[in-house]
């Protein structure tokens, strides 16, 4: 088995095991004790230099030696050697695979080395992981205790086998107590509830090949998206499609790292795939899993489905207490948790959707995104200018090229999303090979505008005839970069028609990407076809071919940009080799310019192959490291737990999801978010400013934009001190606008 399967199988395994975490009321559970009870935890520190860790293991239990996980709560002052622990029993576990376990007392040898010899405390966090091996069979989640110790100072070990304690005989209160969490009494929204009344579960046969599968929880209950598997187990040849999830809630779980989670109550439709006339009986079992928040979290919950396709019955067993029946209905979306919605936006039917794109893609013309190809904007407006066909023919072949590129770009994120992949719009500028792609284009078009190659033929003798013009492939050409460099920014009114494209069926999405197409191009259809509007530009002359080759530079200045943009994204040596590429595409684009005749194109077509080389090699640079420190402009980094942290102390926060390939970001860092005027307000007002860099792929963030429904960033969101849900500002800020809402933020 090779490394990557072994890991795999590993991580599976680990997952697998943290889900039997079992509340006691699912099983009989007299004899269960809390976890520091089953796994009693003691210490050594009187020798300097050594601590010692004992564990006395209850009857019954045992502890994984692979489990157990020392570290110094502050790595800058203590600096640990490698635990000694004794060998143990080795097992085959049904989930880890060949595992050691520990029974009885067990004790552990911790070398440590102090950053400051005079210091007297040593604070550790002691994680372990053990099992319950008799009826009730079930294993606890990962432990972690906190010990705060005093150098030199008393052993707590035991010297003599303990017996047990009245404590230990006595059962637990409930489920949570089981696992080291606070005990409610019963009745109280901490009590854990049973499984069944945790997490209802319903089916609803929407119609003859589609069922609907609802999960309905009380308060602080949530589900697993990822943890949820549908297998259908007859008839043969059926089988069921992806869940059709709606958008859940970002979660980081401490053993399953970033996942969606769903609150309060979940629909979700599943379509079944072969289901023929004859096929009215469908059976399938239904896989699922959840937690109480800041309690227990239950073991995977399987129940088995018998629909009847045709009369729209289904059975519902494998629990223990029965759902009932459910006959055909329709069922509602569910709406999206109160709050996720911005103030200013409105759900948006689907010819408001094509308003708003066709109106965003007009704002986008006004927009920073648009500025790395304002030279091939003014060459195709001035260029329109020569006569009235001529105008009309700009304006065509510019707006195709706008539309397939939108329409095309569009459909691939929608295709991406729909197979189940959560990118967002603009995602393909986190790739550093499409972002050194771009390095190279807008090098040769600006090389092209500068005079050292031409394609298509020349610009110039404007004045002598117009006798050579750039063609229908160029017009198009300008028409399609145009999207691909704006594509990074979302304008007003764009990212709703955005979202809902993301929601809506192909078809739909696709015209939404026409009209945000039509809207880029509207202000070139006017000068094509109003006269009026084409009499304003200045006459075609020489001075045409001066003004093209000075409006090269933007193009330089936007592979500069571009450059930056990579070095952020994998360092140095990623901007060197696309240097150096860039360099053998600008000889071989210089070589095809001179000499067009004999083999003059394998010289080219040689140079332009190391340019290639030289842009593959930067996919396989590493990213480069985020930084955790606090950034000379006041924020800290976007995490899901520090978010957490500073709201459950009541601190208003300002998160700002951005990237330095976005513009509009950028811009508004410039207007509002990095002046001083700014930081005087973070101040007054004791907010947290917090910033997520999603400039490289990033699924932590990625999840976040997925909670707010954003389709890319820039995004913006004010938490209130006082608790509640956040707030999502516009993603072109003013000033004012950030005052008003963090003032509101703090009231």
């Amino acid at each position: 088995m090779s490394s990557f399967a072994r890991f795999a199988r590993n991580l599976a395994a680990t997952a697998t095991l943290i889900l039997l975490a079992l509340p006691a009321f699912a099983q009989s559970d007299d004899d269960l004790l809390p976890v520091t009870e089953a796994f009693h935890l003691t210490s050594d520190p009187s020798q300097p230099g050594t601590v010692k860790l004992h564990w006395r293991i209850a009857p019954d239990y045992y502890l994984y030696r692979g489990r157990i996980k020392i570290k110094a709560a502050d790595p800058s002052a203590v600096t640990l050697g490698q635990p000694a622990l004794p060998d143990g029993i080795k097992k085959h576990d049904e989930y880890l695979g060949d595992v050691e376990i520990y029974h009885g007392d067990i004790e552990a040898t911790v070398p440590y080395t102090l950053a400051d010899a005079a210091t007297k405390t040593l604070a550790l966090d002691v994680q372990y992981q053990g099992c319950h091996e008799v009826e009730p069979k079930i294993c606890y989640p990962p432990n972690t205790e906190h010990l705060k110790l005093t150098v030199g100072g008393a052993s707590t070990i035991p010297t003599s086998p303990a017996a047990p304690s009245a404590a230990a005989s006595a059962p637990p209160a409930d489920g949570a107590s089981l696992l080291g969490a606070p005990t409610a009494a019963p009745g109280t929204e901490g009590a854990a509830l049973p499984a069944d009344q945790a997490f209802r579960f319903e089916a609803l046969a929407k119609d003859g090949k589609t069922l609907v599968l609802r999960w309905t929880m009380p308060k602080d209950y949530y589900l697993y998206r990822d943890k949820t598997q549908i297998t259908v187990t007859s008839p043969s040849g059926v089988s069921a499609g992806e869940p059709d999830w709606p958008s859940g809630i970002a979660h980081h779980d401490e053993h399953f790292g970033d996942t969606i989670v769903y609150f309060d109550q979940v629909d979700v439709p599943v379509a079944l795939k072969g289901v023929g006339d004859a096929a009215k009986k469908v059976e399938l079992d239904v896989a699922y899993q959840g937690c109480l928040e800041n309690g227990i979290c239950y073991p995977v919950m399987t129940r088995h489905l018998s629909a009847d396709l045709g009369s729209g019955a289904v059975q519902i067993g494998s629990a223990a207490e029965s759902a009932p029946k459910a006959g055909p209905a329709e069922v509602a979306p569910t709406p999206p948790p109160a709050g996720l919605e911005p103030a200013d936006e409105a759900k948006v039917g689907i010819v408001a959707a094509i308003g708003l794109a066709l109106l965003g893609g007009l704002v986008l013309n006004l927009m920073p995104c648009v500025l790395p190809v304002l030279s091939l904007k003014a060459i195709t407006v001035l260029e329109s200018g020569e006569s009235p066909g001529a105008a009309r023919r700009h304006a065509l072949w510019y707006t195709a090229g706008v539309l397939v590129a939108f329409a095309a770009l569009g459909l691939v994120v929608v295709g991406i999303r729909a197979a189940g992949h959560g990118v967002q719009w603009g995602a393909q500028f986190q790739q550093p090979v499409a972002v050194g792609l771009l390095v190279y284009v807008m090098l040769a078009v600006g090389l092209s505008m500068s005079g050292v190659f031409e394609i298509g033929g020349s610009l110039g003798n404007i004045g002598n005839g117009l006798a050579s013009r750039s063609g229908p492939s160029g017009d198009f050409f300008t028409g399609v970069l145009a999207v691909v460099v704006a594509s990074p920014c979302t304008a007003p009114f764009m990212g709703s028609a955005i979202a809902f494209a993301f929601a809506a069926p192909i078809g739909v999405a696709f015209l939404i990407f026409l009209a945000l197409g039509l809207g880029l191009a509207l202000p070139f259809l006017l000068i094509g076809f109003v006269p009026a509007v084409a009499r304003l530009l200045p006459r075609p002359g020489r001075w045409m071919e001066t003004l093209k080759q000075a409006l090269a530079f933007p193009m330089y200045l936007t592979a500069v940009w571009l450059l930056w943009v990579l070095t952020k994204q994998r360092g140095a040596d990623a901007s060197a080799l696309v240097l150096a590429g860039g360099v053998l595409l600008a000889m071989a684009l210089w070589w095809y310019g001179r000499r067009r005749g004999g083999l003059s194109w394998i010289f080219s077509a040689a140079l332009a192959a190391g340019a290639a080389f030289a842009l593959w090699t930067v996919h396989g640079l590493p990213a480069q490291a985020a930084s955790a420190t606090t950034a000379a402009d006041g924020s800290v980094p976007y995490s899901p737990e520090k978010l957490a942290e500073l709201r459950s102390a009541g601190t208003p926060v300002l998160v700002d999801m951005t990237a330095d390939w976005c513009i509009t970001c950028k811009a508004n860092e410039r207007a509002v978010l990095d002046t001083q005027a700014f930081r005087d307000l973070l101040k007054k007002t004791g907010t947290v400013y917090m910033k997520g860099d999603w400039t490289d792929v990033n699924a932590t963030i990625g999840a976040f934009l997925e909670q707010y429904h954003s389709v890319g960033v820039p995004l913006y969101v004010v938490y209130p001190k006082g608790g509640g849900d956040g707030r999502k500002l516009s993603t072109v800020l003013t000033y004012d606008r950030v005052e008003q809402a963090l003032a509101a933020a703090t009231r």
